[in-house]
């Protein structure tokens, strides 16, 4: 269990150093002088297509004349019962019986 804990200890200590020079990165970030803005060029608009009207849908295909499937017929299952017959007597074990006596 020691060792788990100093583990833990170690880990968060390494967490801890990592998190310093992201921190130094981040402040050395801020300092610097505003970069000169630079104007982007105008992007294109894209065109939104018209909706259709709901009665302007073209109808749909017929469907082909399939062949019918033919039928599947199952083999019955067999007869289990539902509740498990339960043993009523007790077997006798040998070694714990009493010893007899003399």
């Amino acid at each position: 269990m020691a060792s788990f804990n100093c583990f833990i200890l170690t880990l968060f200590a390494a967490l801890m150093f990592f998190g310093i020079d992201i921190d130094l990165a981040g402040r050395r970030l801020q300092q610097l002088p505003p970069l000169p803005q630079t104007g982007l060029p105008p992007l294109p608009q894209p065109t939104i297509p018209t909706m259709m009207k709901p009665g302007s849908l073209p109808p749909l295909p017929s469907i082909l004349n399939l062949p019918s499937a033919p039928k599947v017929t199952l083999p019955s299952l067999p007869s289990f019962p539902l509740i498990p017959t339960i043993p009523t007597t007790i077997p006798s074990i040998p070694f714990l019986s009493p010893l007899p006596s003399t």
